[in-house]
């Protein structure tokens, strides 16, 4: 039997009606219609359905859909601030050649914002702990780690922050 739920997402108070036994990835993409947050391993070991739940990371994959009741959810979609400005995770992103196929993406920025939220001047070694949860198969981190320094450093004034490797592309 369906359930009514009832959850903050991105900003939006949603009502979704869900399974029992779904989780909350197959609820925020099947249900609320917000593909962005990825599927991958299903079993917590790639980060790639990471979600904000209530500012903390979360995988997705891990969370009934049930449990979200009353929760504040981000998703990737959430962290964009309008259609027309990207965050400076994302920006700094794109400058630094950190995305190549993109499926991994969406959860490393959701991790790096949670990160950036609760230290924005963190050091290597806590970017490298912070996206740990996060498993990319095609860059090999260094760009990653480096869009995330770059969006610490830059948050006030991203446009002018420019990566060592920048992608010219």
């Amino acid at each position: 039997m369906r359930k009514l739920i009832e959850v903050e997402i991105n900003g939006e108070l949603r009502e979704l009606t869900v399974e029992p036994h779904s989780t909350l990835l197959d609820a925020l993409r099947y249900d609320a219609d917000l593909t962005g947050t990825k599927r991958g391993c299903d079993v917590g070991e790639c980060g790639s359905c990471t979600i904000l739940v209530d500012g903390m990371p979360m995988n997705s994959c891990l969370m009934l859909a049930p449990e979200a009741h009353g929760r504040r959810i981000t998703t990737i979609e959430g962290i964009q601030p309008n259609a027309d400005t990207v965050h400076p995770i994302q920006e700094q992103f794109m400058r630094c050649g950190a995305a190549q196929c993109g499926f991994c993406t969406p959860g490393f920025v959701v991790a790096a914002k949670a990160l950036l939220d609760a230290n924005p001047n963190p050091t290597r070694d806590e970017i490298r702990f912070a996206i740990a949860g996060n498993i990319c198969r095609c860059t090999g981190y260094t760009k990653i780690i480096e869009a995330i320094e770059k969006a610490a450093e830059g948050m006030a004034h991203f446009s002018d922050s420019h990566c060592a490797t920048e992608n010219t592309r």
